[in-house]
């Protein structure tokens, strides 16, 4: 696991590669990660909209972006933690993300980014 704390909002990422979705000889590997979003701050806040960079090991790279989190935008207490799953599909079997959340705290509407740290998503027989 790989953990940054920006604001007071502490951002968690773990990954899984998935082998029964993924056919390496198609170059198609699928990865899960679980994010864990903890507010540690004096503050309510709301996740408003995600922003990613998903790099694959032969150069390329995609920009994600949109509402939320898989169809929500939660609103944390002080003490809160939201967790979710989802997925990444890579064309090689080594890779990385990273992004932002735009967060906004209740109190006075003000809005900051809180960095999701960068992690990588590696096939475990390239480990070897």
């Amino acid at each position: 696991m790989i953990t940054e704390i920006t604001q007071g909002v502490k951002v968690t990422v773990a990954t899984e590669y998935q082998p029964e979705y993924s056919s390496p000889v198609q170059s198609h590997y699928v990865f899960t990660y679980k994010i864990s979003i903890e507010n540690c701050s004096e503050y309510t806040v709301q996740l408003l909209r995600r922003h990613w960079f998903i790099h694959d090991a032969n150069g390329t790279v995609r920009e994600v972006e949109g509402e939320g989190v898989v169809g929500q935008q939660p609103v944390l207490e002080p003490g809160e933690t939201h967790e979710y799953i989802s997925g990444c599909n890579l064309k090689t079997g080594i890779g990385k993300m990273n992004g932002t959340y735009l967060m906004e705290r209740i109190v006075d509407g003000r809005t900051f980014q809180a960095r999701i740290p960068e992690f990588v998503m590696v096939v475990p027989y390239k480990l070897n």
